[in-house]
């Protein structure tokens, strides 16, 4: 169990590193968003690529971000039952969850998205817009998104069963559930 914790300690410090990249595109889709509308209506000056670094950035954000997202246990939950479980039954339905849908559905994306990447890579692939930037970097987000995800969920997997099996001195989780505010 100390290799799989190790392994799981090493995927969210990497999580975590991501989860911050995606923090800065947030700040670098604003500025160029800011930029491109003052350069536009200021100057009358723009380009089709200022509106698709725009695009770039916000599918870093989403792809590299979601992975941080679940190992800060920040993820969208459906409250039918979860909220009413005590501490061990959550972690059952995490399991539950982790094993039969997301890591199944992330590994079938990550495997879908893989040739849609590696075609545009090879054809070298660009924005048919005048001033459209090449397209594999957008495209590249995709699989990794989805293959970073799959080691978080493998990572959380992980931790859940340590803290069944006994062992929350060498967890790092949180597993407090807190009912949405509405």
């Amino acid at each position: 169990m100390k290799l799989l914790l190790a392994f799981s300690r090493g995927v969210d410090w990497m999580n975590e590193k991501f989860g911050r990249v995606a923090d800065w595109c947030v700040l670098l889709a604003c500025a160029v968003s800011a930029g491109n509308a003052f350069s536009r209506y200021g100057f009358n000056l723009s380009s089709n690529a200022w509106l698709e670094v725009q695009w770039y950035l916000f599918a870093a954000v989403v792809m590299l971000g979601a992975s941080y997202t679940l190992y800060r246990n920040e993820h969208v939950r459906v409250d039918l039952v979860f909220g009413s479980l005590g501490e061990r039954g959550r972690l059952y339905v995490d399991i539950f969850g982790l094993v039969f849908f997301l890591l199944p559905g992330m590994m079938l994306l990550a495997w879908m998205t893989w040739p849609y990447f590696l075609d545009s890579l090879l054809r070298g692939e660009t924005s048919p817009a005048p001033g459209g930037m090449l397209r594999w970097p957008a495209k590249l987000l995709m699989p990794l998104g989805f293959f970073l995800l799959v080691l978080q969920g493998l990572s959380e997997l992980v931790k859940r069963v340590a803290l069944l099996r006994g062992q929350p001195g060498q967890v790092d989780i949180v597993t407090d559930y807190h009912r949405p505010e509405q």
